[in-house]
Formats: structure tokens, sequence, C-alpha cells
């Protein structure tokens, strides 16, 4: 069910649309651009932090929600992802 939802998510945010609170929410703290998408499916919390570029929509990163600090961990791993992949893409 989780997976089926992601899929529908991301293939909005393909198609151009921009998605808000309950499905999604944005996170400056990882970057300009930057969001998560909340997915929930029978045993987790999921969050897929993604950036909107100009052209492609980046997923950088998902985890399982489990607690706050965790969550923070979470969005410094997709900060650093996203760095990378700008200087692997400059």
């Amino acid at each position: 069910m989780g997976r089926k939802e992601a899929g529908v998510l991301i293939g909005l945010l393909q198609d151009g649309e921009l998605l808000s609170m309950p499905f999604s929410r944005p996170l400056p703290t990882v970057g300009p651009r930057c969001h998560e998408l909340r997915v929930r499916d029978e045993s987790h919390e999921w969050r897929i932090v993604y950036r909107i570029d100009p052209t492609q929509i980046i997923v950088a990163h998902h985890f399982a929600k489990k607690g706050k600090s965790m969550q923070q961990r979470e969005f410094v791993k997709a900060k650093k992802i996203l760095a990378m992949f700008d200087i692997a893409n400059s």
C-alpha cells in the first residue's frame, strides 16, 4: 500500500503538481526546493526526501520515521546526498 501511494505521489510531482500537507511539506533545513513526502503503510510512517529542480524531481533519501532526533539525522544524510549529486552533475 505504501509503495503504491509513494509511486502515485511521485508521479503527480513529475506531472508538475505541487503537493502540500498532509502529503508533503517543505524542508528548508535540507535545502532550497526540498520537501518530504509523508506516506503511511500498515507498519511504518515513511518519509521520502526530494528536491524539485527545473527539469527533474530528485529523490534523495527515504526512511521509516521513528522519532524526531532520528528524523533530523536522516535530513542531514539527505542534505549530504544532494550535495554529492550537485557536485557530480556540475
